[in-house]
């Protein structure tokens, strides 16, 4: 009853703010609707805009096989991409009580079972560079806004980010230091209720990717690029809807913001939060401001996009289905009785050995 009743609030959430933005647009904002629905489109810019999302998401499949395989464990990248679309299409739909990162994690435990906490620290890892990644290219992006014109919120907003840029930069630069990973630190850390098993799992594999520098740079180039790629499909959108759409470089302050508010663990896929970001944004980004109602009708576009990838990752389910469920059974058993810490927190010798 209690799986029941959080899965449903957990689509009530983004139901509920969609339906108020979606009856806003119908309500309040009609004639621009039937004037966006009467104007020729731009379907060259509408696809590039499939393209580069696309592009993104399969980037982000290719930096996690370069983490698994940087720790000496072969990953195909047919495997990478079944099992990243597996993946999205878990966190999109939130199939049952499992998200795609578990998905994913039990997937390369299953393979790799005496590597078993490197491969959970693989997904953990992937997670913190894509999410400290958005962070940064955020942070770059407001530097272009003016602060003169913002209201309070939106001043909060940015120097939330700005914190958070410095606080995980200050973080990235202490976990790389050697005395990091073998010290008090590190021990108090892995002690910790809980949380200490998995802080346990990235502290080890920081300390292997740490001898790989080329790997780390051409992981942190990926990342930026890859939110770029983002930012750069949601304005292909803007451009292919509207005669008049923000630029550029406004897109790139709006959408990795929007990014960073849907990361938030309030509903599957960034549904609904998304949206509620992008229509706050558009009206206190761009000088002047971007018409009322044209964030959401974007950010409503881009969901479209996220739909149609996540279809991709509905034919591997199909193709895959048997395989699938034994590996949804397994890491509903792993969230629901996570196995005990000592299976964690060591790296197995082999994997160190290889990577020294």
């Amino acid at each position: 009853m209690k799986k029941t009743l959080l899965a449903l609030l957990k689509f009530a959430v983004p139901a509920g703010i969609l339906t108020y933005l979606i009856r806003d647009l119908v309500v309040n904002h009609g004639a621009e609707l039937q004037q966006i629905q009467d104007s020729p489109k731009n379907w060259a810019l509408l696809s590039l805009a499939f393209v580069l999302a696309m592009t993104a998401l399969i980037c982000t499949f290719l930096r996690w096989r370069l983490l698994v395989i940087a720790l000496q464990m072969p990953f195909r990248i047919t495997d990478a991409l079944r099992l990243g679309f597996l993946g999205f299409l878990f966190n999109f739909v939130g199939a049952g009580s499992v998200g795609g990162d578990l998905f994913k994690a039990i997937f390369i435990a299953r393979e790799y079972p005496e590597n078993r906490a490197a491969a959970f620290a693989t997904v953990i890892v992937d997670r913190m560079i894509g999410l400290y990644a958005l962070l940064v290219v955020t942070s770059l992006a407001t530097l272009a806004i003016d602060r003169s014109i913002a209201d309070t919120a939106m001043l909060t907003v940015l120097n939330v980010i700005y914190g958070l840029t410095i606080v995980g930069g200050l973080g990235v630069i202490m976990i790389l230091l050697p005395g990091f990973t073998r010290g008090s630190v590190s021990e108090f850390l892995r002690s910790l209720p809980k949380v200490g098993p998995k802080i346990g799992q990235v502290i080890d594999a920081v300390r292997l990717y740490r001898r790989q520098p080329l790997v780390l740079t051409l992981i942190a180039v990926m990342s930026l690029s890859i939110h770029c790629l983002f930012a750069m499909s949601c304005y292909c959108i803007a451009c292919g809807l509207f005669s008049e759409a923000p630029s550029l470089l406004e897109h790139l302050v709006i959408v990795p913001l929007s990014m960073v508010f849907a990361a938030l663990p309030i509903a599957p896929g960034g549904m609904g939060t998304f949206e509620l970001a992008m229509n706050y944004l558009y009206q206190h980004v761009p000088t002047p401001p971007a018409a009322e109602g044209y964030g959401t009708i974007v950010a409503l576009g881009y969901r479209v996009i996220t739909i149609l990838m996540a279809l991709v990752g509905v034919v591997y389910y199909w193709l895959y289905r048997k395989e699938v469920g034994v590996l949804m059974h397994e890491a509903e058993e792993e969230q629901e009785h996570p196995h005990p810490e000592k299976e964690y927190v060591d790296i197995p010798t082999e994997c160190s050995t290889a990577n020294e």
